[in-house]
C-alpha cells in the first residue's frame, strides 16, 4: 500500500519519457487554441493508428481540452526545455509570440520540432484524477534531431534520431 504520494511521484521520476507539447483547437468564435507540457503521450495502435495522453482534472486547462474533438501533439528538440517551461507554467498555455502551424484538425504545432501528431478525439476515460484521451492520428510529421527527455525532474539530451536509426 502506497502510504506517501510523494514516494508514487519520486518513484515515477526514474522512468525517463520524451517531452511533448499537447494543444488543441477548441470549438467555437474567439476560442483560442492552448496547449500544455506534457510527458505522459504514448503510442497505442498502429491498426487503427492511436495515441494517447492523460489530462488532470485539476488542469485550468482541463474544460477545454474536455470539450475539443481534436489535439496535437508537439514532440520537442533537445534545445527546446524552454518551451516545455513555458507550456507547463499556469497561465502560459497561449501561443502568443510562438511561432505555430496547423495541421488538418487545425491544432497547432511549434514550428520549430521534432516532430507532430495531429489527431481526432476517438475517447476518452476517466482514470483516478486524470482523463486519459485517445486519438486517431490523421495526420504527422518528423525530422532529424536530438529529442528532450525529462528523468529525476531534469532535462536530458537524447541521441539524434533518423530515418536510419
Amino acid at each position: 500500500m502506497i502510504s506517501d504520494p510523494a514516494d508514487l511521484k519520486n518513484a515515477f521520476a526514474r522512468f525517463v519519457t520524451g517531452v511533448t507539447i499537447v494543444s488543441c483547437k477548441p470549438e467555437g468564435e474567439g476560442v483560442k487554441p492552448l496547449g500544455l507540457t506534457v510527458n505522459s503521450f504514448t503510442s497505442v495502435s498502429l491498426d487503427p493508428p492511436l495515441v494517447l495522453w492523460c489530462i488532470d482534472k485539476t488542469s485550468s486547462v482541463y474544460n477545454t481540452f474536455a470539450q475539443a474533438n481534436n489535439y496535437a501533439v508537439t514532440i520537442l528538440k533537445s534545445d527546446q526545455a524552454d518551451m516545455s517551461g513555458r507550456f507547463a507554467t499556469p497561465g502560459q498555455h497561449g501561443f502568443e509570440g510562438v511561432e505555430v502551424e496547423t495541421m488538418v484538425t487545425g491544432a497547432p504545432v511549434l514550428k520549430d520540432r521534432l516532430a507532430s501528431i495531429d489527431c481526432e478525439i476517438e475517447a476518452r476515460h476517466d482514470a483516478g484524477d486524470h482523463v486519459i484521451l485517445v486519438g486517431r492520428v490523421v495526420d504527422l510529421d518528423y525530422k532529424d534531431h536530438a529529442p528532450l527527455m525529462y528523468v529525476g525532474r531534469n532535462y536530458l539530451e537524447g541521441p539524434v534520431i533518423s530515418e536510419e536509426n
